[in-house]
């Protein structure tokens, strides 16, 4: 039976703190910038509320940093900052996953990062893991091959959860198949059974990054969405996931409960293009989930029901429409680190 040397928690255990980054470069962000940094706030703020969790945030440079500062003045006490320079706020993907390994103590796993298959490739990013591993204090271990940390979703129990479209593309790790990154995701986060799931939303950069379609909310539990507005670009994809989902068993041998939460529908950018918006794209926090919202007609169901799903938690909703702009929500710019007892 396969032991694994490091293991990826959940994101349900508790965190010693949440990196982030400031949105800094406007050329990137145009006139989405200072929305883009009012969500990002309303985010950390969220987070912090009642003790919840320290931040570490990553700034430019000095007058960054006092942005940031001035911005998150109610949670100071909870923030520190580290001025590194990163290509952008997708943290997620371009800052180390924390593992465990059997003695409990933590580690960073720096995995290669390409610009989402070279589509985006910003100056900086591709040293922002090994930055923040040495912040941190983590030991660090390396990994050759290229993994985001959008494209895998695990429930610390030995599953992970992933898409074809994004692990098994030519953009990512050409000279690997599924079995060589199967034993590769072994190694690196302890998985003990991988369950692949085909494709993603319609026109999301990430070529179907998992987390903007299923998470683990508890051990043998997976929240999905389902189109609910006609002429959403993305039922079919939705419909047949889930039923993929719900033919799954985990590593622990259980079959996987499944339950679905409305779609965000039809929500286009400024051009008319349809946005891959995604309600799964939530961050769990030590006490607050907070789920992006997009001003749709299903944000506040979508909300009240993650809510049943944490009841331990405090769920609130937040607007995340300027940061998808970008991209990408709330999960897709927050990286956990793992407490340590």
């Amino acid at each position: 039976m396969f032991q694994p040397t490091y293991r990826q928690p959940a994101e349900w255990d508790r965190h010693s703190a949440c990196w982030l980054a400031w949105p800094s470069h406007g050329h990137l962000w145009q006139e989405n910038l200072a929305p883009a940094r009012a969500e990002w706030t309303a985010l950390c703020l969220a987070l912090t509320e009642a003790g919840g969790e320290a931040l570490d945030i990553l700034v430019q440079d000095a007058a960054a940093e006092a942005e940031a500062s001035a911005a998150l003045a109610p949670a100071l006490g909870q923030v520190r900052f580290h001025r590194v320079p990163v290509g952008d706020i997708w943290l997620r993907d371009t800052a180390p996953i924390f593992v465990k390994d059997g003695a409990g103590s933590l580690q960073a796993a720096c995995f290669g990062f390409n610009g989402w298959g070279r589509k985006y490739l910003l100056p900086e990013d591709d040293r922002v893991a090994g930055r923040v591993a040495a912040l941190s204090g983590c030991s660090r271990r390396d990994h050759a091959w290229i993994l985001e940390g959008g494209s895998v979703e695990v429930d610390g129990e030995g599953t992970v959860l992933t898409t074809r479209q994004c692990l098994l593309n030519p953009n990512r790790n050409p000279g690997l198949d599924q079995a060589e990154i199967e034993a590769a995701l072994a190694d690196g986060l302890g998985a003990e059974k991988v369950l692949w799931l085909d494709e993603g939303l319609l026109n999301d950069h990430t070529d179907g990054h998992i987390d903007t379609l299923a998470r683990f909310v508890a051990p043998g539990v997976v929240v999905c969405m389902e189109a609910r507005e006609p002429g959403d670009p993305n039922a079919a994809t939705l419909d047949r996931l889930a039923a993929d989902l719900a033919g799954f068993t985990d590593a622990k041998g259980r079959k996987l409960r499944v339950v679905r939460i409305p779609s965000p529908g039809v929500v286009r950018d400024e051009e008319g293009e349809f946005m891959p918006a995604s309600f799964v794209n939530f961050y769990i926090g030590n006490r607050s989930v907070v789920v992006p919202t997009y001003g749709t007609a299903y944000d506040d169901e979508a909300v009240a029901a993650l809510a049943s799903l944490f009841p331990n938690h405090r769920v609130v909703g937040r607007s995340a429409r300027a940061i998808l702009s970008g991209g990408g929500a709330f999960h897709c710019i927050t990286q956990q680190q793992p407490e340590v007892p």
